[in-house]
C-alpha cells in the first residue's frame, strides 16, 4: 500500500523531532523529502541519508516496500 506524505513525515519526526521536514509527492510511491537537522552536523551526505533511511523503518526495503523511491535532501541547519 502506498505511503502518504504525512505518514513519511510522522516516521521521520520520531527520529528527528526537532528537524525541519518537508515531504512532497502525491502518488504515494515516488516522493521527495527534505530533512534539516542538527544531528547531521559533521556527517557526510551518505551518513545523513542512511540516518533518514533508518528512520523509515524498512518501508523502502526490497520490492515489496511501501515506498519505492524517495529523493532526499539532507543538511544541518545554517
Amino acid at each position: 500500500m502506498p505511503m502518504q506524505a504525512h505518514e513519511i513525515e510522522e516516521l521521520l519526526r520520531q527520529s528527528f523531532p526537532d528537524a525541519q521536514i518537508q515531504v512532497d509527492g502525491d502518488d504515494g510511491v515516488h516522493m521527495a523529502a527534505m530533512v534539516v537537522d542538527e544531528s547531521f552536523r559533521g556527517k557526510n551526505r551518505v551518513q545523513q541519508q542512511r540516518a533518514v533511511y533508518a528512520a523509515l523503518k524498512g518501508k523502502m526495503d526490497g520490492p515489496s516496500g511501501e515506498l519505492h523511491a524517495l529523493a532526499l535532501t539532507t543538511r544541518a541547519p545554517d
